[in-house]
């Protein structure tokens, strides 16, 4: 994420705070991440997520799986792929509908559609009655829900992604965007698995912190037009090879 030093130059009118209910703070060995959830795209992920976090099956759990420039896995309660928790699995969340007014739209191409659903970045088309259909663009920070062969089986873990990796997408649920702390994400210990594994000491969903301990952060608004001045620079410096992992997201406190 763009370094606050850089959002300084922004408004303060340019920024949204984040939904407590839908924001997932991650204390962990290398420091706190904070997500944007984002229902929207994946509901039965981010309730199966909220409810993990409420009854503490993800605190002290084991970064078990760290691939430089790929991906950082964790959330099974055995500490290795292939666990899950007490409850059943999940079906597949690999596409979603919105309205099209839901989403913000960075990039039309002939094939499709790129943009934003929240701070989550999406690839997707336009239906015949105005809605849209996407899915989840794999981009640096985004969050997705592990499984093994069979789609339908996601059920706790999780995996934060550490590059960017458009091969995973309508592959795996996506669920979120780390929007703070994608540094601790870089820097933890990276193995399958590393010999001396980083920790999620503590999760918690924003709402159920007290609010002085609640992350009191906020990120550009992706309506705002100092978010899309910004969209429309990066599209010129980039021109045709332009994609939603261009675009990071500043934050402010």
């Amino acid at each position: 994420m763009i370094a606050l030093a850089m959002a300084a130059a922004l408004a303060a009118s340019d920024f949204r705070p984040l939904d407590p209910e839908n924001t997932l703070v991650i204390e962990t060995t290398r420091g706190r991440v904070v997500v944007e959830m984002a229902p929207a795209m994946a509901p039965k992920a981010v309730e199966r997520i909220k409810l993990l976090a409420r009854e503490g099956t993800y605190d002290g759990l084991q970064f078990h799986r760290v691939i430089d420039g790929f991906v950082a896995q964790t959330g099974n309660p055995d500490n290795r792929d292939g666990g899950t928790s007490k409850h059943p699995d999940l079906p597949p969340e690999f596409q979603f509908r919105v309205p099209a007014e839901a989403a913000v739209v960075a990039v039309e191409r002939s094939d499709g559609i790129e943009g934003f659903v929240g701070a989550t970045p999406f690839a997707g088309v336009r239906l015949p009655d105005g809605r849209i259909r996407g899915w989840g663009a794999y981009c640096p920070g985004v969050a997705g829900m592990g499984r093994q062969a069979d789609p339908g089986t996601a059920n706790s873990e999780i995996f934060f992604m550490r590059g960017p990796a458009r091969r995973l997408d309508h592959e795996y649920t996506v669920w979120g965007r780390v929007v703070a702390g994608q540094g601790a994400v870089q820097a933890l210990a990276v193995g399958e698995p590393p010999k001396v594994p980083d920790l999620m000491l503590k999760v918690r969903v924003a709402a159920d912190l007290p609010p002085a301990e609640r992350p009191a952060l906020k990120v550009l608004d992706e309506r705002s037009p100092a978010f899309a001045a910004r969209l429309e620079a990066l599209k010129r410096e980039k021109g045709a090879s332009f994609s939603v992992c261009d675009v990071t997201w500043p934050i402010s406190d």
